[in-house]
């Protein structure tokens, strides 16, 4: 993930892995649910400046991940962090999502940047608060040559940016006003400093009683 955040001034560094079998946590913790407030409560570990990244199975959800928002740390800070499908890391399983970019895509939210589409309004207004995207009123599927939503507006839709829901092999870069944001935001709400901004990573790895898992690799 590090190389994803080249030039960002954004470092990584691996702590630790921790490794849990709890088969229903693995199936069914999602976003909000009591089973994944239960396994971060028994998980987190950390400041708002620690990453704790959980990588789980998603059982017939569809989900590939989700992150929490820097700005809402301080409401709940043992729910703050990363949840990933487990096999979403490189070499995963997961046809056209295993390159490792589901995690880069969700820290992107955990550091205080939005989609470069209108997630709800599918408009072509300008939602994610970066000057540098072009308007883009829907998400990528796939890898496109190219792709245009918002044809009366200047440029093209950014289907390589992380922060789009391309397939991993499309996706290579952040914007100088997305790494501007996540700097602002990630201050402001995580006490990263500009000049050290070198988050602690924590990998809680959940598992199925007697069907192990490697461990992600985001470093």
């Amino acid at each position: 993930m590090n190389k994803h955040y080249t030039g960002s001034t954004f470092n990584f560094v691996l702590d630790k892995i921790d490794r849990t079998t709890n088969s229903n946590w693995f199936r069914s913790a999602t976003s909000g649910s009591p089973l994944q407030t239960a396994m971060k409560k028994a998980l987190h570990t950390g400041d708002a400046k620690v990453l704790n990244v959980y990588t789980v199975g998603f059982k017939g959800s569809g989900l590939l991940g989700y992150a929490t928002w820097p700005w809402d740390y301080s409401k709940n800070p043992v729910d703050d962090g990363v949840v990933i499908l487990y096999s979403s890391i490189p070499g995963g399983s997961t046809a056209n999502f295993n390159e490792g970019k589901t995690l880069t895509h969700e820290v992107g939210h955990w550091l205080g940047v939005y989609h470069v589409f209108d997630d709800l309004q599918r408009s072509c207004d300008d939602t994610d608060y970066v000057s540098d995207t072009p308007a883009q009123k829907t998400p990528t599927n796939g890898c496109p040559t190219s792709k245009d939503s918002c044809p009366t507006k200047p440029g093209l839709d950014s289907i390589h940016n992380y922060m789009d829901y391309s397939y991993d092999p499309c996706m290579n870069a952040f914007t100088p006003g997305q790494i501007d944001r996540m700097k602002k935001q990630s201050f402001t709400y995580r006490g990263l400093v500009a000049t050290s901004l070198v988050s602690t990573a924590t990998l809680d790895t959940v598992l199925v009683p007697a069907s192990p898992i490697p461990p992600p690799e985001i470093v």
